[in-house]
């Protein structure tokens, strides 16, 4: 592996996040919203031309520990699924009651089913 990393494709970086609470208002109150039984997913363009993504899980999830593991399963099925999702799009998923049971395998096949 290089200094720079040989897994740049498969990362996620800080560029890729979306990381403002301005940011996460303007894709819920602009965006087009797509639901499926354990989330919500909203996304609108952005001026960027890369794709970036939030995560919002409350604490009506669970516990810290189930909220953390269904961040980690959503933003490792960001990582390996980016070709999926539109290039320039500020996406938002939030994560509605139950989500915290699913394993990655269950995450990704009723995520990647959403039209975009």
């Amino acid at each position: 592996m290089s200094s720079n990393g040989s897994y740049g494709l498969f990362s996620f970086k800080k560029s890729e996040r979306i990381l403002k609470n301005e940011d996460y208002t303007s894709v819920r109150l602009s965006g087009v919203s797509r639901y499926t039984k354990h989330f919500r997913v909203t996304y609108m363009p952005n001026d960027s031309g890369i794709t970036r993504l939030g995560i919002t899980v409350s604490k009506k999830i669970g516990n810290a520990v189930k909220r953390n593991r269904i961040k980690r399963v959503l933003r490792e099925l960001f990582r390996l699924n980016k070709s999926f999702f539109p290039d320039g799009y500020d996406i938002v998923i939030v994560a509605r009651k139950d989500a915290s049971h699913l394993s990655y395998y269950m995450v990704s096949d009723e995520l990647l089913r959403v039209e975009f």
